[in-house]
């Protein structure tokens, strides 16, 4: 039982860990990398969709395009595109829609009819080579959601900051448990000591009165001695006088 709930244990910190550096990079990749004309990963730029003008064929708002850079010179009708919006009401927005046709401008330029595909109206202005920022290729669903969650205060509270202190809590936790085992330890090391220190002054005492008995009795063998030496000489005398 112990050994499954560690295992339990461990799997859930590392799991802890990897959600937390997940969430770190994919913060760092986001920051610097979604919505930027200027910034791609890997040959792709990322864009969140921030409407439905496309919902009715190919994404929604709040996914994640990806969107590779292109000669413009290449595009085909049909084709999705993305680029710097020059009408009226969403000029210089990023906005990503489907070619209706090839055209040129009133200055002769090659261009395109672009529209959503969800009201079927064409756009304002003929985009035009200069602003068309890359080809749609595919879309990672609801990621766009997340990241805008994720910039909010909730969202860093919820998927950065929690994950990193369970991990400083868990480790804190588990250190102290380390420390108290290591006092406890070495608590018990030294009273081991004291009773060994214990056991050989019992020893020693238990010895010196051995050796004291010892001298007693051997002191004691000696006065005996002495004692019949005199008795013998006291006889000896006594019998001379008789004599």
């Amino acid at each position: 039982m112990k050994k499954a709930w560690n295992i339990l244990k461990n799997t859930f910190v590392w799991l802890m860990v990897l959600l937390a550096v997940f969430m770190m990079i994919f913060t760092v990749i986001s920051c610097t990398t979604f919505n930027r004309n200027d910034r791609s990963l890997f040959g792709f730029k990322m864009y969140i969709v921030n409407s439905d003008s496309m919902a009715a064929t190919d994404f929604n708002a709040g996914d994640l395009i990806l969107v590779q850079e292109i000669d413009p010179s290449t595009l085909k009708e049909g084709d999705i595109i993305t680029f710097m919006s020059q009408d009226t009401d969403s000029f210089g927005e990023t906005i990503t829609h489907k070619i209706r046709r090839l055209t040129t401008d009133a200055e002769g330029n090659p261009g395109f009819i672009t529209y959503g595909t969800t009201t079927g109206t064409d756009d304002e202005t003929i985009v035009t080579y200069p602003y068309v920022l890359g080809q749609y290729q595919n879309h990672i669903p609801g990621l766009g959601i997340f990241f805008n969650f994720l910039k909010t205060t909730p969202g860093y509270f919820v998927c950065i900051f929690v994950p990193f202190m369970l991990i400083i809590v868990y480790e804190g936790v588990k250190f102290f448990n380390l420390f108290r085992r290591y006092k406890k330890e070495q608590m018990e090391e030294m009273q081991a000591e004291k009773e060994q220190i214990e056991a050989e002054k019992a020893e020693n005492a238990k010895m010196l009165e051995e050796l004291r008995a010892l001298k007693a009795q051997l002191e004691g063998g000696q006065a005996a001695g002495a004692a019949v030496a005199v008795c013998e000489a006291e006889e000896a005398d006594a019998a001379e006088n008789v004599e």
